[in-house]
């Protein structure tokens, strides 16, 4: 597991020396830990991975000044898990759930145990976001959101996508005014 937790750090370093980020912003992070140990999605997660990886991502983005939300797995209709900072920050919702690895997945469990003051909400539209194992966060992110081509996209058996929320090009040369 070390090797795998050495290789995200990697990607979060990468990732964040090519996207413009600034603190305040808003990441979500989803992750299939079964995807990760080479499984099918939601099959065969890994409390300890999905801690590693928290917590590592946690990180990272206490050091930009960066929040985080953890999206849970299906079985919770993909709700997020924050801090309570965030919550009030960002005027979210709150909802009734405590994940669990079987139902919720293992990274947002993780997210549980390891923020200060965790609270779940419905949605967010995020700033920055990372996708481990086809867990779907688009639904997260603000329009417009654009893929981020790393030299490595891929963490144990799980293909990896970062992304960045870009404003909505409205108008140029093909608009018209008719």
């Amino acid at each position: 597991m070390t090797d795998i937790i050495g290789e995200y750090k990697s990607m979060l370093e990468s990732f964040f020396s090519v996207v413009k980020h600034q603190p305040g912003m808003l990441m979500v992070l989803g992750c299939s830990t079964s995807e990760v140990l080479g499984g099918r999605i939601g099959k065969a997660g890994a409390a300890d991975l999905g801690e590693a990886i928290v917590a590592a991502t946690i990180e990272a983005c206490a050091g930009r000044g960066l929040h985080l939300a953890v999206q849970c797995c299906e079985h919770l209709n993909r709700a997020l898990i924050v801090e309570r900072e965030t919550l009030e920050l960002f005027g979210l919702d709150e909802v009734t759930v405590v994940p669990y690895p079987d139902a919720g997945g293992s990274a947002a469990a993780a997210a549980w145990r390891l923020f200060k003051s965790p609270a779940a909400i419905e949605s967010v539209r995020a700033d920055l976001g990372i996708d481990i194992g086809s867990t779907m966060i688009g639904m997260h992110m603000r329009p417009v959101a654009v893929p981020v081509r790393l030299d490595a996209n891929t963490l144990g058996g799980a293909h990896v996508t970062f992304a960045y929320s870009r404003l909505k090009l409205i108008g140029g040369a093909r608009a018209r005014d008719e």
